[in-house]
């Protein structure tokens, strides 16, 4: 039986589907701004990373113990990493490899190289054209011309605002290098996205199975690459302060809320039309880039907002159902 998290058990299939996609708009947005605030702050990208997914163990080793233990005897359930993770030891390193390791390790890099607002163009605005990608090499899902459209309408956005950071490369910006790190994390959630649909895995198992993988790969890897001098650490200088609210935030509400409810999204909506959905990230992180990090809105960000904007809601529009025909 699979757990319901958060007493969502008494709600409906779409209420739960809506629910979810409220949570994870709300939370990818609030992602986005405290990510790049974080910038400024103490602590480096590995260091961001490591605290997210310490935090989120803290809450969900526990809770794969349990689980794993819970559903020991029953058909057809495995569990891999010493009892940790509910799920089968190549699935979860899937999982945790590109929902986890990728996702963190290229996102906050990109947020020390770029603006917010370039990760709204893409990061959250690039994950449609990478999922229905993905699902068409991997699933043999069908692009239909509305859908392809869509696509093409985010390629432009993502050209527009990605020459404006060639153009100032010339002049020793490194933004084009975020850029890029954003177009990967886009790239690896959207294989996560894809992985989810395909195995129908719940939401409390593959982030508990995301987690215990990032954990068991991050944590050796950053104490050798630490020990070797090959990243900078800012951890013996900042405060438990900073410390505490990363880990709280990156890992119980980012990876577990977050984690749990764009799951749910994608076993009730699929990989495609969950990118779809989330279509008002974009605008909305990029408005709270400008009101509260005080990031300039220039012609070149607003041009690509609105073309990746339009192709996600071209692709929202492709995935409506057609109407019954009157018999």
């Amino acid at each position: 039986m699979t757990p319901t998290p958060f007493g969502l058990g008494r709600l409906s299939a779409a209420q739960k589907g809506a629910a979810a996609a409220l949570t994870t708009i709300a939370v990818w947005t609030s992602f986005i701004i405290i990510s790049r605030a974080s910038a400024a702050h103490t602590l480096q990208p590995f260091d961001l990373a490591l605290l997210r997914y310490l935090g989120a163990g803290v809450v969900l080793l526990p809770w794969g113990l349990w689980l794993v233990a819970r559903q020991r005897g029953m058909p057809g359930m495995a569990s891999s990493f010493g009892g940790f993770s509910p799920l089968p030891l190549g699935l979860s390193l899937g999982l945790g490899l590109t929902g986890g390791v990728l996702f963190g390790l290229f996102s906050f890099s990109a947020f020390f190289l770029a603006p917010a607002g370039h990760a709204s163009v893409f990061l959250t605005g690039s994950l449609p054209l990478w999922s229905t990608l993905v699902a068409w090499v991997w699933l043999h899902e069908q692009i239909g011309a509305r859908r392809a459209l869509g696509l093409l309408l985010i390629l432009v956005g993502d050209a527009v605002v990605g020459w404006n950071s060639l153009r100032q490369a010339f002049d020793g910006s490194g933004v084009w290098r975020g850029d890029l790190c954003f177009m990967a994390t886009a790239f690896s959630w959207a294989c996560y996205s894809v992985m989810l649909k395909r195995h129908q895995v719940d939401p409390v198992r593959a982030t508990i199975a995301t987690t215990v993988v990032a954990l068991v790969i991050l944590v050796p890897a950053y104490a050798v690459a630490w020990a070797l001098g090959w990243i900078t650490s800012a951890l013996p200088q900042a405060s438990w302060s900073e410390m505490g609210f990363q880990a709280f935030f990156q890992g119980a509400i980012s990876v577990v809320v977050s984690g749990i409810s764009f799951s749910q999204m994608v076993r009730h909506y699929g990989p495609v039309r969950t990118s779809m959905i989330t279509s008002v990230v974009p605008s909305t992180s990029a408005m709270c880039a400008v009101l509260i990090l005080g990031e300039p809105l220039n012609a070149h960000l607003v041009g690509g907002l609105v073309c990746v904007t339009l192709g996600i809601l071209a692709g929202v529009w492709a995935a409506k159902p057609a109407p019954a025909k009157p018999t």
